[in-house]
Formats: structure tokens, sequence, C-alpha cells
């Protein structure tokens, strides 16, 4: 077997650079107890002397068989959340002190596993709105229909619309289990992308570093940049050094509120200098009426986020280590500062402080993406588009000791799918189940055939890559 081992690049820490290398293994006592990561040629060693057994897949996780946690040295990790309204990227961390030929000792901050969970609070909310219209129509139709109940409900304090609800819990949900699988000591997560009242009105922010220090200017950035989907809004080039435009500009009575800021290229920005929006943009009325029209959109996602930040902080305080909360500023300026892409997991590993003598000298090159897909539907009555029944399903949903989203192993041994799959299963109750492998669908493979690797758990598994 081909060991994967780690490469790091040969980039010194004060240009910006750093490694990459695989996802670290996580590893259990014999008691179930979390121990450090280890390092996967680490972990196929233990594997191979029989000083360790599989705990399990996906995330993948050994358990040691003769040591125990008071008989190892733990240092522990810290967790790192980027949250996010469609993806949420989380780091484990570690920083350790590192001396320098020539220089003063410095601390270097190495991700040891990075996840990113992908929700599905879009699919969430077109269910309830297709649930919600085909009530509707029942109740409107000129048929026997209960009363309606609408005065008759009451919503407990706190209540979230399941879209958002479905966002801290999935994220609450994944902390808790690598909390169960790493020694988690510190959480830190970004906060707030960005300030909303600060934007809105010009008022002081929290001392004078904050204001006047290297972060000045990062929330109205990260704002326009989410806002205009990282794009020159007159021509659309990407990939290139954007500037804060000003729609109206401010020689002709423009203010610097946010509704009244864009982005745009230099050559963009240069050529409009003080026209306006129409006369610059005459012979291109369709894009004039789209930037008028994108100025005054709501940020849906940071509606989304602004909503549940406190919630996802309140319910990660009550897993035991300490949380704290950073700005989304702070951490586009480690990212950039680190010479790092923007992604989900690398935002994660930027999560925090990052002083002067602190550098980002490693990252998993594949991260593990996580895809919710939820346990299943209560709707035991499939309806057609009209309201009608159409279908019933089975009340059982385990069917020959399986169940749907189970990991699993086939080997048929002959016939048109002879051969050795593996993936998600997808049960049905004449026996004949559905795999679905990382390329494609096999349909119709008896049950004797298959071997189950890890029940289902509402969530896929697989490895990403970053850039």
């Amino acid at each position: 077997m081909i060991e994967d081992r780690e490469v790091l690049t040969s980039r010194s820490h004060t240009s910006g650079g750093t490694g990459i290398g695989e996802q670290r293994v996580f590893v259990l006592d014999r008691h179930g107890k979390a121990l450090m990561p280890c390092h996967p040629a680490r972990a196929r060693t233990l594997l191979d002397r029989g000083r360790a057994r599989v705990a399990r897949l996906a995330p993948f996780t050994i358990r040691l068989i003769d040591r125990t946690l008071a008989e190892s040295e733990v240092d522990g990790v810290q967790l790192r959340i980027d949250p996010g309204s469609k993806a949420t990227g989380i780091a484990l961390t570690d920083e350790k002190q590192e001396v320098r030929p020539g220089g003063p000792p410095a601390t270097v901050r190495r991700g040891l596993a990075s996840v990113e969970l992908r929700h599905r609070g879009a699919q969430i909310r077109a269910k309830m709105h297709r649930r919600a219209t085909l009530r509707h129509r029942r109740r409107t139709a000129n048929l026997r229909h209960r009363k309606p109940r609408f005065h008759n409900r009451s919503r407990s304090p706190g209540w979230l619309p399941p879209s958002l609800a479905h966002r801290v819990d999935t994220t609450v949900s994944q902390v808790a289990r690598l909390m169960r699988l790493a020694p988690v000591t510190e959480i830190h997560i970004e906060q707030a992308a960005f300030d909303v009242h600060a934007n809105s009105a010009d008022g002081p922010l929290e001392g004078t570093d904050y204001q006047r220090g290297t972060l000045a200017g990062s929330e109205v950035r990260e704002y326009l940049l989410e806002k205009w989907q990282r794009a020159c809004a007159y021509c659309g080039v990407t990939d290139v050094p954007l500037e804060v435009e000003h729609i109206r500009p401010s020689a002709r009575g423009g203010t610097d509120r946010i509704s009244n800021l864009t982005l745009s290229c230099r050559r963009c920005n240069r050529a409009k200098n003080t026209t306006a929006v129409a006369d610059f943009l005459a012979d291109r009325p369709e894009v004039a009426a789209k930037i008028a029209r994108q100025a005054r959109t709501p940020l849906t996602d940071a509606a989304a986020m602004n909503t549940t930040r406190w919630r996802l902080r309140s319910r990660l305080a009550e897993l035991g280590p300490p949380v704290t909360g950073w700005s989304g500023g702070r951490t586009k300026f480690n990212r950039t500062r680190s010479g790092l892409p923007k992604t989900h997991t690398l935002d994660a590993l930027c999560v925090g402080e990052l002083s002067e003598e602190t550098y980002v000298v490693r990252h998993p090159v594949r991260p593990l993406i996580i895809t919710c897909h939820g346990r299943g539907i209560y709707q035991r009555t499939l309806t057609d588009a009209y309201g009608f029944p159409r279908q019933r399903r089975p009340r059982t949903k385990r069917h020959f000791g399986f169940t749907t989203g189970d990991l699993v192993t086939a080997q048929v041994p002959k016939g048109k799918k002879a051969g050795h799959h593996r993936g998600r299963l997808a049960v049905r109750s004449d026996g004949y189940m559905n795999i679905r492998t990382t390329t494609k669908l096999v349909t119709a493979i008896h049950h004797r055939h298959i071997r189950l690797l890890q029940r289902g758990d509402g969530y896929s598994y697989a490895l990403g890559g970053e850039v």
C-alpha cells in the first residue's frame, strides 16, 4: 500500500505561504475517550500491528486496544467554525511553539482536520411552501374540510422557522460529534460577517484599534462582496482587485450609506468617475436597471445568519468548552495575510486571533464534505400535483436489517451488475435494494449480497479538494 505522506511547501512563513497535508485520523482510547488525532500513516501502522480497530468509517476513526487516556499525553485542540446559510466550515487546529533560525520563537497554527457541512435549508423551505400550498388548496376548495385553526396555535419563545433551526441543529450536532472524537478545549466562531448597524449608520464600533487599525473597512467590503457576488457591477469581471464605488457619485450628492455603494474594477471606476449611472450605462440600460434593483435587494443569506448567530452561539456554549466570537472582517484579514484562497474550510481555519507572531503553516488538502439529507419523511401518503393521494408508503423503515441511508458494500457474483459496489443504500420492501455510489446508481441488488458498513445518520460523506 502506498502511504499518503504529508507534503509541505518550501515557502517561508513570512511570505504568507502555507503547507498542505492529509486529513488527520481521529483516535480513541480503549474506553472510547478522545485522544490527539494522528497521521494516516501512523494509523495504518497501528491497524497493521493489531494495536487498533476501526471505530468509524466517516469520519475515519480508530480505537486503541492497549492504551487509556490516563496513559496518554493530550494537549487539546481548538475547534473553529465559519457558519454560513448554505454551508458551514469547521476546522480542528492546534498551535505549537516553533523556533525559527535567526529569529524569535513563533507560534504556528496547524489545520488537523476540516469539514464542510452542507445544509438543506433551501429544500426544507421549498417543502414547507409546498405543504402550505396543498393545505391552502384543500381549505379553499368547495369540499368538506376541518375548521381552520389559525387562531389557536402558539409559538414558544425563541421559535425559529424549520429552515433556520435546521442550520443551528446540524451545526451543533456535528460539533458535538467532533468533540467526542477529538479533545476540544476551545471553540472559536465567526459570529458576523459584517455589522449591519455600522454599515447603515456612521457610528463607532468598538475602540480606536478597530476603527483605525488594519481591519478598517473590512466589514463594509465583506458585505459588498457578498451582495455583488464578488464581481464588478458594471462589466461583470471577476478575479480582479475590486474597489468600493459610489453608485451616485459624491460630487452629485451621493452618500456613504451601504445602499449607495457597489464594487467595480479599476478600469470601470476611472471611466465612470463622477458620471451618473444612467449616462455611463446609456448603451446598456439593462445593466443600469440591474444595478438599481440589486442595490435595493436585501441579503437573504445574511438575514438568515443574523437570525441564527446568537442562537448558535448559545447552543454551542451548552457543550462545555469556552466559546469566543469573532468578526468576519478579522477572518478575511487573517486569510489574506496567510495567502489562502476563499473556501468555507479555509475561512474556518482563519477564524480567531492571528497575531504578528502566529502563522498558519498547514491545512488539509482534502476536507471532509458532509451533506445533510435527513432521516426520511413523516408523510405516509404521497400526493399528486393537486393534493390528492396517489401512493402510500410502508410504515416500516427497516427492511431485511437495512434502512435508507446506510453505508454498505455489495459483492455481486454474476449478472449484469457483477462486481463490487459501495455507497449509500435505498431500501425496498421486496428485498432488491439500490446503491448510490460516487459515480452511478446501481439498482435491484438482492439483500443477500449487501453487507453493512455504517448505519445511516442522515448525512452523506465525501472527500473534497482545496484550491
